[in-house]
C-alpha cells in the first residue's frame, strides 16, 4: 500500500466512529438471530443495517482478520516474501483448537502458513507467523492493538492473535466491518480467504474453508468465521455483485450455521435494495492529458479506484460525476502521478473523490529532439 493510502486510512480511522452515525434501517426489518450484526457498503463505509454494532463481544477466530492484515502489510512492504521459511516454535506446537498440528522446528512457507490461517483457521499457524514477523507473539499482539487504534476502533482489544477466549479480548460488529473494509486494500487477503480447499504438506493434509458462503452464496469471496462456546457462531464476510460490494458481520448467532444463515439474510437485503452505479472501474482509462517537453505528447490517465456510488435501486439518476483534468502538463510525468480527479455526487452532494493518475512515465525529451520537433513544425507550416 502506498504511504499516502496508509495515511488516508489512518484519517478514515479517526473519523470512523462519526461515520457510524448514519442511521441504519430498523433491526426488525430483517430476521437475524445474531446478538449483534452490521451490513456495510464496502465502497463508502455507509452502514446499511445494524443492531448492537458497537457492543463488545468475543470475536473468536474473526480475530485472525487483524492477524492477516498485519501479515499482508509486511508482504506488501517487502519485509517478508511468500516463499520465506517460517519455523514453528514450541509455543506454536502447544496451541489447541483449530490447528494444522505443527511440530516444533517444522518449516513451512509464509504463504502456506497464511493459507492455513485463512482457510483452516489454524491457531498454531497464527503463532508461527506472529513470531516470524515480530520476534514474539506478545510483540505481534501489541502491534495488533496499535493497528486497531490507527483505524479508530473504539471497541476492540486483542490479547492473542488467534481468538481463543481470554480476558479483555473483544471486538464489535462495527469494528470488524471497518477491519474488513481496510483488509480489502490488500489483494492477498481476498486471494487466501476465497480458497475453498487447499492441499498442505504435499497433499497429506487437506484444508476446507470454514466459510461455507463460498459454496452457498454467489459473489462471496472472504473473510473469516469464528466459533467458541463463549462467542457462539460468528462470521465476517464480503460479497460482490454487479459492482456492489457488501461487508457483513454477525456475532453470537446461537445455532450451528446460524452465522451463515444470518449473513445470507443480510446480503439478500443489501443486494435487493441497493445497486452500485459505476462510471469507470479501477484502472480504466478516463481521459488524456497533453504533455509538453516530453518524449511523448500525451499521457492517458486512469482511475485509482472504482468511480461510482451505492444508491437505492430506482434512484440511479441521482448519481452524477464531474471530471477535472488539466489540458496540459509539462514533462517529466511519473506513472501514478495525480493529474486530476473525478467527483461523484448523490443528488448534488459530494460522496466520493477519485484520483486520476498517469498511466505511464513520460520522461523529459532531450534538447536535440526539441530542436527537431520545432524544425518539423516550422516545415509543416
Amino acid at each position: 500500500m502506498r504511504p499516502w493510502k496508509r495515511l488516508a486510512w489512518i484519517l478514515i480511522g479517526v473519523l470512523a466512529f462519526n461515520l457510524a452515525v448514519v442511521t441504519p434501517v430498523q433491526a426488525d426489518q430483517v430476521e437475524v438471530e445474531a446478538e449483534a450484526y452490521i451490513l456495510m457498503d464496502a465502497d463508502s463505509g455507509k452502514v446499511l443495517l445494524a443492531k448492537n454494532e458497537h457492543k463488545r463481544l468475543p470475536p473468536a477466530s474473526m480475530t485472525k482478520l487483524m492477524t492477516m492484515i498485519l501479515a499482508a502489510q509486511d508482504l506488501e512492504e517487502g519485509k517478508v516474501t511468500v516463499k520465506d521459511k517460517v519455523v514453528a516454535s514450541e509455543e506454536a506446537w502447544k496451541m489447541g483448537g483449530s490447528q494444522i498440528y505443527l511440530e516444533p522446528g517444522e518449516e513451512m512457507t509464509f504463504e502456506d502458513m497464511m493459507i492455513a490461517i485463512a482457510v483452516g483457521s489454524a491457531n498454531d499457524a497464527c503463532v508461527a507467523v506472529a513470531e516470524h514477523l515480530e520476534g514474539t507473539h506478545q510483540n505481534f499482539v501489541d502491534r495488533m492493538n496499535r493497528q486497531a487504534k490507527m483505524l479508530g476502533l473504539k471497541n476492540s482489544h486483542f490479547v492473542n492473535s488467534y481468538g481463543l477466549p481470554a480476558e479483555n479480548h473483544y471486538s464489535s460488529a462495527y469494528d470488524l466491518a471497518v477491519m474488513a473494509r481496510y483488509a480489502l486494500q490488500y489483494p492477498k487477503i481476498l486471494e487466501y480467504t476465497s480458497i475453498k480447499e487447499y492441499n498442505l504438506r504435499q497433499g497429506e493434509f487437506k484444508l476446507f474453508n470454514t466459510n461455507k458462503l463460498l459454496w452457498w452464496y454467489e459473489g462471496t469471496d472472504g473473510f473469516k468465521t469464528g466459533w467458541t462456546s463463549e462467542a457462539k457462531y460468528c462470521l465476517t464476510a464480503t460479497a460482490k455483485r454487479d459492482g456492489l460490494r457488501l461487508i457483513g458481520v454477525v456475532m453470537a448467532s446461537p445455532n450451528q450455521n446460524g452465522n451463515h444463515r444470518d449473513m445470507m439474510k443480510l446480503f439478500n437485503y443489501g443486494f435487493a435494495k441497493y445497486a452500485f452505479k459505476s462510471f469507470f472501474s479501477q484502472g480504466s482509462v478516463c481521459g488524456v492529458v497533453q504533455v509538453g517537453k516530453g518524449i511523448k505528447e500525451r499521457v492517458e490517465v486512469i482511475a485509482e479506484e472504482d468511480v461510482g456510488s451505492i444508491v437505492e435501486k430506482g434512484q440511479e439518476k441521482k448519481i452524477t460525476m464531474e471530471k477535472r483534468l488539466p489540458a496540459y502538463v509539462d514533462a517529466p510525468v511519473v506513472q501514478g502521478q495525480k493529474l486530476g480527479e473525478i467527483r461523484v455526487y448523490n443528488d448534488g452532494d459530494l460522496v466520493k473523490e477519485v484520483n486520476l493518475v498517469a498511466a505511464e512515465d513520460i520522461p523529459r525529451s532531450g534538447l536535440l529532439k526539441e530542436i527537431l520537433k520545432m524544425l518539423a513544425e516550422t516545415y509543416l507550416l
